[in-house]
C-alpha cells in the first residue's frame, strides 16, 4: 500500500477552525457497512444507534496546556518546546522549534526565568529530551505558563481552553485531545446510560503520532510512536461480559480502538494492561475488539484515515470522505463526526 493511496482532496475552508455550540450539534454521518447506506445527522441522535447491552468505550486522558513559549538564554532567540510525554519527574520527550539551533546543553528560559530547561539527547523519532529547572510545583508552572496544544491547522485562538477537553477528562498526559469524545455533552451522555449502555473508561495519552505526517511512500516503512495506555481489571471484565452477552463494543475515538485492539488477544478478548504501544492499523489487519466507531473526519493520508479504511475499506472511506466535503461537513479537531457501524 501506498500513502498517496489515501489522498483526498480537501478544501481549506473545511477545516474547522472553532468549535461548534453546543458541543452536541456537530453533524454526525452515519454509515451502514452492511448496506452501504449513508445517512446525515446530528451528534445527539447517536444514542438512538446504540442498543441496550452495547459497552461505550471512552478515553479519559486530559490534555496539558503542553506548549511552552520561552527563549534560549545566551541569545534570545524565541523558542518553543511541546511536551510530549513524561519520562521522570523532570525529564521529558519534546519536539522543539529551531529544533537545528537548539543543541545539546542550550538552556531555555519560560517566564522571565521561572521555569528553565535543558536541552539533552535526539529521539529515534526526531524529537530532544529536555530536563527542567525551577522551584515549588511543575504542574503549577505548567498551568501558568503553558498554553494549549492546538494542532497546526487551526489558526484562531481558542477561547475557552476547556472546549479542547472532554467532559469526561480525568487522567493529564496528553498533548492532543480524543477528539471524537469532544461532542458529548452530560445530557447525552445521560441518555446512553438510561439506555442500558455502560460506559467504560479506558486510557491512551495522545503523544507524537498525533503530530508526525506520514513520510513514507510504502505505508509499511512508517514507524508509529509509542503511547502510554492502559485498561484496568473492571474496564476489562465490563467490556469482555457485554461481549460475551451479545452487546457491540463502541469504540468513542481511534484512540479507544487502538488502546483495545492493543489489549486484546486474537480470540477477542479484552485483557487488563498497561505500558506503551506502538499499534498501526492498515487495511488487512484483523479487528479483535472493535465493533462500531465514533470518529471525527481525519487529515489525507494519515494514520488515522488508514485506520478507519481498515474498518470499513479504503474505497468505501474515501467515497464517504468525498461525499462529506461535497455536503459541506466540518473537517478535522473541531469538526463533525461520523458513525461506523
Amino acid at each position: 500500500m501506498k500513502t498517496s493511496d489515501f489522498f483526498y482532496d480537501l478544501p481549506q475552508e473545511r477545516i474547522a477552525q472553532t468549535p461548534i455550540e453546543p458541543r452536541d450539534a456537530a453533524r454526525m454521518m452515519v454509515i451502514h457497512r452492511d448496506t452501504g447506506v449513508r445517512e446525515d445527522k446530528i451528534f445527539r441522535d447517536l444514542p438512538d444507534y446504540l442498543n441496550p447491552g452495547d459497552v461505550m468505550v471512552i478515553n479519559e486522558t486530559k490534555v496539558i496546556p503542553a506548549r511552552l513559549l520561552g527563549e534560549k538564554e545566551e541569545t534570545g532567540v524565541p523558542v518553543e518546546v511541546l511536551l510530549l510525554r513524561r519520562i521522570d519527574r523532570d525529564s521529558w520527550e519534546t519536539l522543539v522549534r529551531p529544533g537545528r539551533r537548539l543543541k545539546k546543553g542550550v538552556t531555555v528560559s519560560f517566564g522571565n526565568g521561572l521555569l528553565r530547561c535543558e536541552i539533552g539527547d535526539t529521539t529515534d523519532a526526531g524529537g530532544r529530551i529536555v530536563k527542567f529547572c525551577y522551584e515549588g510545583v511543575f504542574e503549577e508552572l505548567l498551568d501558568r505558563l503553558g498554553e494549549m496544544p492546538l494542532p497546526p491547522y487551526i489558526h484562531e485562538k481558542l477561547q475557552d481552553p476547556n472546549r479542547y477537553q472532554t467532559i469526561y477528562a480525568r487522567e493529564e498526559g496528553s498533548a492532543a485531545a480524543p477528539t471524537a469524545g469532544l461532542h458529548f455533552t452530560p445530557q447525552v451522555m445521560q441518555r446512553i446510560r438510561d439506555k442500558g449502555i455502560d460506559v467504560v473508561p479506558v486510557l491512551l495519552h495522545v503523544g507524537l503520532g498525533t503530530f508526525r505526517p506520514v513520510k513514507a511512500e510504502d505505508v509499511s516503512e512508517h514507524q508509529m510512536h509509542s503511547e502510554f495506555w492502559e485498561v484496568t481489571e473492571d474496564a476489562a471484565a465490563r467490556i469482555n461480559k457485554a461481549r460475551q452477552n451479545g452487546g457491540r463494543i463502541v469504540c468513542i475515538g481511534t484512540t479507544s480502538v487502538r488502546t483495545l485492539e492493543t489489549a486484546a488477544t486474537a480470540d477477542g478478548v479484552v485483557h487488563a494492561g498497561r505500558g506503551m504501544t506502538s499499534i498501526f492499523i492498515t487495511p488487512g489487519v484483523k479487528f479483535k475488539a472493535t465493533d462500531v466507531l465514533l470518529t471525527n473526519f481525519h487529515l489525507p493520508e494519515s494514520t488515522l484515515l488508514m485506520l478507519v479504511s481498515a474498518l470499513m475499506g479504503r474505497e468505501e472511506a474515501l467515497a464517504a470522505y468525498r461525499e462529506a466535503v461535497e455536503k459541506e461537513y466540518r473537517f478535522f479537531s473541531f469538526g463533525d463526526c461520523m458513525l461506523i457501524l
